[in-house]
């Protein structure tokens, strides 16, 4: 094979200056591997209680969901180690990415592959096991494929990276209702079949997309990284997403009546598009501004918000509640993250991104856990 000189000096420039501008081509493939992530896992949430029913597994619903529960709160901080530790030594963290999306997708298959067979008493077994090992595949590959955002953007715009990526997230969210309705349609075996084609093919486009990427640890002015700041970040931004998901649609239902006569899981749903309309300009918000500001702001009025939505009466206050909750938790989702990232080193990076998202998965891992054992999941 000829080698070229000239290409080869633009790919070494590339890796090693640093970045000015957004990068938005790897940034667009980060984002769809997040919507198939996301599309992922409303599979999961949906397919899992009806496997465990079909095969004779509810006695396993409350352990599937404490195992869950663990895997999703220390295996990002595990991949993050990992990752670290691969980009130290040699210069990338996608091969633990790729690793963690093959394995995912070869998941996906066997699970699908199972479910074609329709297995009988003897190896219907192996369906908790799959699902066990789908949930380590997933959170193996996500913090550190979402870490990977601070390669495409400057610092001081990572708030319109997050804004991307909260725009993905919102607007699969807000449709889940007709994503559940298509994967009902369509069956089991086809839906994980898609799964894994979709992650799988989503994988390879960042992998191609982010190779030529700099991925080295920069010089940082930090002494240490602040892991515990980063932690509860996490834990504040999963208490509202956990609030806003599993106990929203609860609260309006004992209230008896809705604004506009709407189901709980339908302003959810009115909620995360409203959050995906508004997040980029709440992003250029926050990077005009002091992101502690806006951290601040956003906390303090979020949970100020919810006691209000939780005590509120009449039909017009509570929307306009729930406009102003949109708003606070689209600041916060453009900003939390880049604010874990401002306090941890250079080096430990996929770390401090995998602490942030252990953080944003243990209230909701404890409430699922907790609503199973009393008979109300």
């Amino acid at each position: 094979m000829v080698s070229n000189p000239a290409a080869e000096q633009v790919a070494y420039v590339h890796q090693n200056e640093e970045v000015h501008s957004v990068q938005w081509k790897p940034l667009m493939s980060l984002t769809l591997l997040y919507a198939s992530v996301i599309i992922g896992w409303i599979a999961y949430y949906n397919y899992q209680p009806k496997l465990l029913d079909k095969y004779n597994f509810k006695d396993l619903t409350l352990f599937l969901f404490v195992v869950q529960g663990i895997i999703m709160v220390i295996t990002p901080m595990i991949a993050g180690r990992i990752g670290d530790r691969y980009r130290e030594r040699q210069g990338k963290r996608l091969p633990l990415i790729s690793a963690g999306i093959s394995f995912a997708a070869m998941i996906f298959m066997s699970t699908a592959f199972t479910l074609f067979m329709d297995p009988g008493d003897v190896f219907r077994w192996i369906l908790p096991v799959l699902i066990t090992l789908w949930l380590f595949s997933m959170a193996l590959f996500t913090s550190p494929a979402i870490s990977t955002i601070e390669l495409f953007v400057p610092l001081d715009k990572l708030p319109t990276a997050m804004a991307m990526l909260t725009i993905v997230y919102g607007l699969v969210y807000s449709i889940e209702p007709v994503i559940v309705d298509i994967i009902d349609y369509i069956g089991a075996p086809l839906t994980f079949v898609v799964g894994g084609v979709a992650v799988g093919l989503s994988g390879l486009l960042m992998h191609n997309n982010t190779k030529i990427v700099a991925d080295k640890p920069k010089k940082t002015e930090l002494a240490k990284s602040d892991f515990t700041y980063s932690l509860f970040l996490g834990i504040g931004f999963g208490i509202i997403t956990t609030i806003l998901f599993n106990m929203f649609p609860a609260w309006f239902a004992e209230k008896g009546y809705t604004p506009f006569d709407l189901s709980g899981d339908a302003i959810v749903s009115i909620i995360l598009a409203l959050v995906a309309v508004i997040s980029l300009p709440l992003s250029k918000f926050a990077e005009s501004r002091s992101i502690y500001l806006a951290i601040l702001l956003s906390i303090l009025a979020t949970f100020a918000l919810v006691a209000g939505i939780f005590f509120a009466k009449g039909t017009a206050l509570i929307t306009i509640l729930l406009v102003l909750f949109a708003f606070m938790y689209s600041l916060m989702s453009v900003t939390f993250l880049p604010l874990a990232l401002s306090v941890v080193k250079d080096k430990q990076k996929v770390f401090g991104v995998g602490v942030f998202f252990a953080g944003f998965e243990l209230p909701n891992g404890i409430l699922e856990a907790v609503l199973v054992a009393i008979g109300k999941f």
